[in-house]
């Protein structure tokens, strides 16, 4: 279960995607320094218990992005280009924070989420499961990550995972709808919060599965 320490993160995390969220193909341009605000989001489990996995939404006045994070101890090799920046917790010392799409093991439990192996943890407490978030499979097989690339342009990011029998396809919602989300559809659907707290259900993600 994913634990959450109350202590500080400096920078914190709204100041590292300030500077990093105008620099992505997807981000939707606006007039001046984005105006950043948490949303909602969820967190899912490392089961190596090593990497903080955390998805979040981030408003920026009438538009709502979504960006998963990958929190590690030491930097992910390779993976300079998918960096948003590093900071102090109070906790746990130095942290590497990554673009979730271009972290493997953020990759690989977000199947598990949609494959139905993983479950969805509270975004801000501790040990606490999150009945909000829905998952639906792409795949009645039991899917094994071999390999992933991740694609970003102004429409999303594209995962497209490698499973040894076939091909998951995740695209990722950067923008997130404000549209009611249709719930029987592969992927995984949680709630954002508008400013006056609404909740509005939005996909996340949507998968598609084509076999070898």
């Amino acid at each position: 279960m994913a634990v959450i320490h109350q202590t500080t993160l400096v920078p914190t995390k709204l100041d590292l995607l300030t500077g990093w969220l105008p620099k992505q193909p997807w981000y939707v341009a606006g007039s001046g320094r984005p105006e950043l605000a948490r949303a909602g989001g969820f967190r899912l489990d490392d089961p190596a218990g090593e990497v903080g996995l955390e998805f979040m939404a981030v408003a920026d006045g009438a538009t709502t992005y979504l960006v998963p994070m990958a929190y590690r101890a030491a930097p992910l090799a390779g993976a300079d280009a998918a960096l948003i920046g590093t900071a102090e917790h109070g906790v746990l010392g130095p942290r590497w924070i990554y673009d979730g799409g271009h972290d493997p093991v953020l990759v690989t439990q977000l199947v598990a989420l949609i494959q139905g192996t993983a479950e969805p943890q509270a975004q801000r407490q501790s040990h606490t499961p999150d009945p909000t978030v829905v998952a639906r499979p792409a795949s009645t097989e039991r899917l094994t990550v071999t390999g992933i690339d991740t694609a970003d342009t102004a429409a999303g990011t594209e995962l497209r995972v490698a499973t040894g029998a076939g091909t998951l396809t995740v695209r990722l919602h950067r923008v997130l709808s404000a549209a009611p989300a249709d719930e029987t559809v592969p992927g995984v659907v949680a709630t954002w919060l508008r400013p006056d707290d609404t909740p509005v259900r939005a996909s996340y993600a949507t998968a598609s599965y084509r076999p070898a």
